[in-house]
């Protein structure tokens, strides 16, 4: 997993409300068997929308989506963060998310910024013109007009989004601790490295 500790550049001035993992990835791009290519299946609904900001060449390849309240709401899909992230999307900062979404997010390396409406409603004017800098380190959120917004993280979700952490890399990160268990568990328990076996 790629570390975040800043995310800058152009943003997504979406917006919306209730967008559900059906909208952010539709059912029908589900039965691939890669990763690879959901960019283009991502927001696939909304993106026929004429006017739309998903293709307007002004915002293209922009790493944050600012999106409404509960984003993400809907079935469980991996896939939806598997979309946003091959869309090139890295954070997305939103009243609220679905627990699940939010989750999914994380694990993919994607960072959930949670602020209130009217932080929101800021950003999404500034978006329309101008970049945002999300620094993960200090947890705020500012713009070139000197607006700057604290937001919360779970330390945990901070320390391995930081530093790139999955499920494996924290594995990983504990192998020496692994291999001193398994080698005191070979010299008291060897029978667990060779089990008995039974014949009938």
């Amino acid at each position: 997993m790629t570390p975040i500790s800043q995310v800058s550049g152009k943003a997504y001035p979406f917006g919306r409300k209730n967008v559900d993992t059906d909208v952010i990835i539709p059912a029908h791009w589900l039965k691939t068997v890669t990763r690879d290519g959901l960019g283009k299946g991502c927001l696939e609904s909304v993106k026929k929308e004429p006017g739309n900001v998903f293709t307007d060449p002004a915002f293209a390849g922009a790493p944050i989506l600012i999106a409404g309240d509960n984003f993400g709401c809907g079935s469980s899909r991996e896939h939806a963060a598997w979309a946003l992230l091959d869309m090139g999307v890295t954070c997305v900062i939103a009243p609220s998310f679905s627990d699940i979404f939010s989750g999914n997010a994380f694990k993919n390396g994607i960072l959930t910024v949670a602020l209130p409406q009217d932080a929101i409603d800021r950003l999404l004017e500034v978006a329309k013109t101008d970049p945002i800098s999300i620094d993960l380190e200090h947890q705020t959120v500012t713009t070139p007009f000197q607006d700057r917004f604290l937001f919360e993280i779970d330390p945990f979700r901070k320390h391995c989004l930081l530093n790139g952490l999955d499920e494996v890399g924290l594995t990983l990160a504990q192998d020496a601790t692994i291999s001193a268990y398994e080698a005191r568990t070979g010299e008291t328990m060897p029978f667990l490295a060779h089990p008995t076996r039974h014949t009938a």
